[in-house]
């Protein structure tokens, strides 16, 4: 036990020394665009080391810190999603960061300590782990979102964030400590031990827990920062946003609900039933107007944490194995998708409206064919992958007896293959316009990686698919 324990949180300890090592190197050289790249490789070199190791590591249910801290299948499942969402989005930041002369040692320094902030929300078994860990990320989620400090979009996005970040913040301490008061602990076997039935105060309490974590997913009422920061960011930061804080948020509000609150799950599973639908509809209907593709995939992954949370109102081992499955095919394809928008380049910067894609089949038919794959599976269409996402939590809603949720899912999932559709026939019906420069290696990697995974998903699903099931199971819903 003593050499389990002594190996439980090194992915977390390799990347949080290997950010202050590579803090203290960029503080100690010039800040040169070569020095800023090396510490890019440095950092994907740490989070893959981090992989490996927690994929090498035995996998038995181990708490540290007083429990505090706990390690299982669950754990391990988030974790190596967030390794990769945060990889992918550095490896898509050489090119264009490189243009803009952004490419500081800053920036994957920044990832990496957001990352360790979202392994530790992951493993959080205590609500004052869990304060912990969304602090880490968020306060360099609030940096990142202003990366480029000539842009006055991208100030305003991380004056937004910040200021919204922090009161959903403080809304989430103010829950925390009610629920403490009339539960008396913080652990969260502990609160589910004493909360067996109804209280209103630890009810209200949970409602403003989960404020906190529903603005971190961008979940209805509290995705209004959503869509402003997406476009006024740094698109590999956008990329960065929708991908890996994304699925870290929702494991922390899988685990706090499930774990610390069956007693009185009725009442969270309305909440919950609210929240999905809305950010279903309002991500459905918002992004038709749009014309920025950012914008338009900040309402698209509104609406996909919608999908999400109807596996987590189903509250039961195939829902929680539903969204697992649905957060893993979501990451892949908001990363290749947003591999494809980097791509939107020409000699005079980079675009990002639809109306640019126009005729892309002409010009690029293997990016037309990634984009138009990412976007059917994004739409659901079978037999992609995305189409999968949504069948397990809808079936998970189903076994549950929540057919009017299941129903409002389907139809959400039809009004939003419009715009997904739109897309498409931009790219392969309308008059080709000017084409766009070379697509970079890596973003071309990630692109195609991507694409060949929502399209050949079907042919063997069993890894993913056995991988969440044991995941959901370590929860003992």
């Amino acid at each position: 036990m003593s050499d389990l324990l002594s190996y439980a949180a090194l992915p977390e300890i390799i990347l949080a020394v290997g950010a202050m090592a590579l803090l203290m190197q960029g503080a100690f050289q010039a800040d040169t665009e070569e020095a800023g790249i090396m510490a890019t490789w440095l950092a994907i070199g740490l989070l893959i080391v981090a992989g490996v190791v927690m994929l090498l590591n035995p996998v038995v249910a181990t708490g540290l810190f007083d429990d505090a801290f706990i390690i299982d299948r669950y754990t391990r499942f988030m974790k190596i999603l967030v390794l990769v969402g945060s990889a992918g989005a550095l490896l898509l930041s050489f090119q264009p960061f490189g243009e803009l002369k952004l490419m500081k040692f800053e920036y994957p320094v920044l990832v990496l300590l957001a990352t360790v902030g979202m392994m530790m929300m992951i493993s959080a078994n205590d609500l004052i782990a869990l304060y912990i860990g969304l602090e880490l990320q968020s306060l360099a989620l609030y940096v990142v979102a202003a990366f480029r400090r000539d842009s006055v979009r991208s100030s305003e996005a991380g004056l937004k964030y910040f200021v919204l970040g922090a009161l959903s913040s403080g809304m989430l301490l103010y829950g925390a400590s009610l629920i403490y008061g009339f539960a008396g602990s913080t652990s969260f076997p502990a609160i589910a031990g004493v909360v067996k039935a109804a209280n209103i105060g630890v009810i209200v309490g949970l409602v403003f827990v989960m404020v906190g974590l529903a603005f971190k997913v961008s979940a209805v009422p509290f995705h209004m920062w959503t869509p402003d920061v997406y476009e006024g960011a740094p698109t590999p930061v956008t990329a960065f946003f929708a991908a890996a804080p994304k699925v870290a948020a929702m494991a922390l509000m899988v685990r706090t609900l499930t774990v610390a609150f069956p007693g009185i799950a009725p009442q969270w599973q309305q909440i919950v039933v609210f929240i999905a639908i809305a950010s279903m509809l309002l991500g459905s209907f918002a992004a038709i107007g749009q014309t920025n593709i950012k914008r338009l995939m900040a309402y698209s992954s509104i609406g996909h944490v919608g999908f999400a949370l109807v596996g987590l109102a189903a509250n039961n081992a195939e829902g929680v194995q539903g969204v697992l499955i649905y957060m893993a095919i979501y990451l892949v394809m908001t990363l290749g998708t947003f591999a494809c928008i980097l791509a939107m380049r020409r000699n005079d910067g980079p675009v990002e409206e639809i109306e640019e894609l126009s005729g892309l089949a002409e010009n690029n038919l293997g990016m037309a064919f990634a984009l138009g794959m990412l976007m059917f599976s994004l739409a659901g269409i079978p037999p992609l992958a995305g189409f999968w996402g949504k069948f397990y939590v809808i079936a998970a809603a189903v076994k549950a007896d929540m057919l009017t949720l299941a129903v409002i899912a389907v139809l959400a999932s039809v009004v939003a293959a419009f715009y997904y559709i739109r897309i498409v026939i931009v790219m392969f019906v309308k008059e080709p316009k000017e084409k766009f420069l070379g697509v970079d290696a890596k973003t071309g990697a990630v692109m195609a990686l991507a694409a060949i995974f929502v399209v050949f998903f079907i042919v063997y699903p069993s890894p993913l698919v056995d991988a969440a099931a044991q995941a959901a199971k370590s929860l003992r819903l």
